[in-house]
Order: structure tokens, then sequence, then C-alpha cells
């Protein structure tokens, strides 16, 4: 019996901007096997591609940087931690590899990290797969609404925001709306909790949550590059997600009416508990798009 091949991967740093990024690359058997970058959400990085770059990886080209204040990733001192300033760093490493035409995978933090790249380089944007990855008003549930109105110094607004960072608050973020936890692996939301547990990380992650508010400013931007630009679209989204519910997902499709929506029976983390139904989708997408 044959068994599918499973993908070579190398580790790798890269310093940009004088932040050293881990990523982690496929090594596919053609040298021009279509690319596809993968932005990670919160609280995770690279990792939660572990297993998606495994099924595909021997066949395209999979490249997942974790971002500075996240995974293995390190920053240095006095980064100052805002949206603008990761796609900063994205938009770099991206220059640095040599990438110029690629499928772009957005996934909570992906996607204002990703739509800021999109919107800085369209050139390099031959598609979009979008995983739970809002930029939609009403793809914002009523506690990602209050949760996106905390500002510093209102009372009690930070606590707020490091209840999240506990670990009862991130493993609640992959078992919240899925039918089976039991599929989950505990390992995600462990290596999460390892990774916010450093010294800084939290204040890292603080300081993004009081700047969430500037991704909403420019959904109307974002969509206006989705209409102009109309890039093939995948949509793969767990409808349970109780930051980014369904509306969200189906939003995309007024200004991209082609784009193709799958809506899945879980929480945020699709991917977890849905890669088997996930994965051959994006391999299709991608043998269509070629970039």
């Amino acid at each position: 019996m044959s068994l599918a091949p499973i993908a070579r991967t190398a580790h790798r740093h890269l310093d940009v901007d004088g932040v050293r990024v881990f990523y982690r690359e496929s090594l596919p058997d053609r040298p021009d096997a279509p690319t596809l970058l993968l932005l990670h959400g919160f609280p995770s990085a690279s990792h939660q591609f572990r297993r998606l770059i495994d099924v595909l990886g021997s066949r395209y080209r999979l490249i997942a940087p974790d971002y500075p204040g996240f995974g293995h990733t390190r920053a240095h001192d006095g980064f100052t931690y805002s949206f603008d300033r990761l796609a900063d760093v994205t938009e770099s490493f991206v220059e640095r590899l040599g990438l110029t035409r690629f499928v772009m995978y957005v996934f909570d933090f992906g996607a204002p990290v990703g739509f800021r790249l999109a919107e800085r380089r369209p050139e390099w944007i031959a598609g979009l797969v979008v995983q739970n990855g809002n930029a939609y008003e009403e793809g914002l549930s009523q506690g990602a609404r209050d949760f996106i109105a905390l500002r510093p110094g209102t009372p009690g607004a930070e606590q707020t925001i490091r209840e999240l960072l506990t670990p009862e608050g991130t493993r609640g973020q992959y078992e919240t709306g899925v039918a089976d936890p039991g599929l989950l692996s505990p390992d995600g939301w462990i290596l999460d909790q390892h990774f916010l547990d450093l010294p800084g990380r939290k204040e890292a992650q603080v300081a993004l949550a009081f700047d969430y508010h500037s991704n909403v400013a420019r959904y109307g931007r974002w969509q206006e590059w989705l209409r102009t630009h109309r890039p093939p679209t995948l949509i793969t989204w767990g409808a349970n997600d109780p930051f980014f519910p369904e509306p969200g997902a189906r939003a995309y499709l007024r200004d991209v009416p082609d784009a193709e929506l799958h809506l899945f029976d879980t929480g945020h983390f699709a991917l977890e508990d849905h890669l088997p139904r996930i994965a051959p989708l994006i391999a299709a997408f991608l043998d269509r798009v070629r970039p």
C-alpha cells in the first residue's frame, strides 16, 4: 500500500528590520510548485499550520512565519507592537525571501496583517484563502465589539484583555463552538500558552488588543481592494466562531461574488478538527490559481 507523501519542512530564521523572524517552509518535490503564504492568528503562531504543511507541503511551497511577539520570533527591545508594524515586518520578510507572486492564507490576526500587505503590494497576491479572517463589521460578534472598544486607561480594560491570555482563555478559544472537542489536540493551546507566558509577551498582546480598532477602521479600504482586484478567493469558515461568526464569511461575497464559500460546524480554529475536509479544498484551489 502506498502512502500519501509527507512533506519535508525546514525551520529557519531570517533577520528582518532588527527582528529575528522564525518561519517554517515546506520543501516540495517540484521547484516551480505554487506558493502559499500562511499568516497565523492570535494567540498562536506558525505551529498551528504544522499538520497542513505535512499534508500539502510535498506538492506546494508553504511558508509560515511567526510575527513579532509570537512563537519563536524574537523582536528587539523597544519594538512597537501594532498591526502596522506586524505588516511592516511581514512585508520585509516576503521581500527578503524573494517572493513575487503567491496565494495568501489569512486567519484571525492574519487578516489585518495580510490585507495591509495586499494594499501595499497588490501585485504579489494571486489569490486568497480566508479562514475566519474578518474584514466586515457584520463579522464581529457582540463580544468582539466589546473587546475592540477597550481603550488604555479605561478602568478594568487591561485586566479584561489579560483574562484572555490565561490558560483558560487560550483553551476556550480552541474549544468554543466545536461539535466534538475530543478531536482537538491539547498541544495547540498548551504551546500557545507557553509562548504567551514568555517575558514581555503578554505586554505585546495587550498593545495589539488596544490597537485592534485600527483594523476595523480599515475595513472599507480592504473591501474596496477586494472589489477592485477581485482575487480568486476560497473561504473556509468555522461557523460557530465566538469572535467572527458566519455573517463575516458571507459578507465577502458582496465584494468577491465568485468566491468559493464553505462553512463548517466548528469554532475559530477550524483546521484543528476539519483538516481532512479543508486541505483538499486548498489543494484544488492552488491547482486552479497556479501562482
